[in-house]
């Protein structure tokens, strides 16, 4: 067998998210389909991580095993399986990994950023693509405020509960940075992983902040609640972009 691995991007405005579900229009199934096209057998492909409906991917990164007999060189691979995917998803790179490699649990960490509009006026390019908040925003506030996420903390206040089992709880913030260029806010944040919604919460949370619903300080004290609902809304997925993957 050949294990590869295959770097994407993706425009999430029109999908339920990656994973495949019954009844929905998903990144996985799309990439299924256009691999069965090309070369002719079903695989089972393993995603980095899950993104919801509506969140966008500039690098997504999934690992595959394919038989030795598909002879596709890597460098060609990538022009290959575009011709059968739509137009929002685009393959860019692809590597030969080890048999071991899997694109979850070989990933030490991700960056995600999220954009805000920051504007009493709506753009319509950026509709889909960053959330529209008209409140003036305090970039130098929020940063300070931000900076108590960093470091390895208990996030359950960060994380949305569902049906899935309850883990470990416990991730490692990295960067948590706030800029801000002609009005469109730029939100990053670097960890060893996330947890269900948990930028989303970062983000609410913080706006919260700004309206001065949640003191500048609060952070701290709704990490230590380990209670969901200390922290604020979940932002809306669409201003969502997992941005980088590290190996």
């Amino acid at each position: 067998m050949r294990n590869l691995l295959l770097t994407l991007s993706y425009d999430g405005k029109n999908y339920h998210g990656w994973q495949i579900q019954k009844n929905a229009h998903t990144v996985q199934a799309e990439l299924q389909k256009a691999l069965y096209r090309l070369i002719d057998e079903k695989f089972d492909i393993k995603g980095c991580s899950r993104t919801d409906t509506g969140v966008h991917a500039n690098m997504y990164c999934l690992s595959m095993k394919i038989p030795c007999h598909c002879k596709i060189a890597c460098k060609n691979f990538p022009m290959a399986i575009n011709r059968f995917l739509p137009k929002d998803i685009a393959v860019y790179d692809c590597n030969e990994v080890p048999l071991d490699f899997h694109a979850r649990y070989s990933c030490i960490g991700k960056e995600y950023i999220y954009k805000i509009w920051n504007n009493p006026i709506r753009n319509p390019f950026f509709e889909g693509y960053a959330l529209h908040y008209w409140h003036p925003l305090n970039i130098k506030t929020l940063n300070t405020a931000a900076q108590s996420f960093c470091g390895t903390h208990d996030f359950t206040s960060f994380c949305t509960l569902d049906a899935r089992k309850p883990g470990n709880f416990r991730r490692t913030v990295k960067k948590f940075e706030i800029s801000e260029q002609n009005k469109l806010i730029i939100i990053r944040v670097e960890a060893d992983g996330f947890l269900y919604n948990m930028v989303r919460i970062m983000v609410g949370t913080l706006l919260r902040i700004a309206e001065g619903k949640i003191s500048e300080d609060g952070i701290k004290n709704i990490i230590l609640a380990r209670d969901r609902s200390k922290a604020g809304n979940t932002a809306r997925a669409c201003g969502l972009y997992l941005d980088k993957v590290y190996y």
